[in-house]
């Protein structure tokens, strides 16, 4: 999933979501609501920051959940963020949800 945001790739980072598969800010609005929302607005992103790159710093994973600890630059030479992203999956293994706490 990483490698496809790496990429730039926003029809196959959605591929991971669930049809009705929302991003969302922790306890917060939803970013980006269904598989086609993630993927255009990811696809926007990706497009407003084509060197947009991640790397996980630490991965949990507790029964349906999974945690990511990661490490954001939307340009090379701009200041990194970190992020928790907080995954729920559904019975396909597909994301259902995920939150992100930044």
């Amino acid at each position: 999933m990483i490698e496809r945001y790496n990429a730039g790739d926003a029809e196959g980072y959605s591929a991971f979501f669930a049809k009705d598969g929302v991003e969302a800010m922790y306890r917060g609005a939803d970013l980006r609501v269904g598989r086609d929302g993630v993927r255009d607005g990811n696809a926007k992103t990706f497009a407003d920051f084509p060197q947009n790159r991640a790397i996980v710093l630490e991965r949990q994973a507790f029964g349906e959940f999974v945690t990511l600890h990661e490490r954001v630059w939307r340009t090379p030479e701009g200041d990194p963020f970190e992020v928790m992203s907080i995954y729920s999956f559904d019975g396909d293994d597909k994301i259902s949800r995920v939150e992100f706490v930044r």
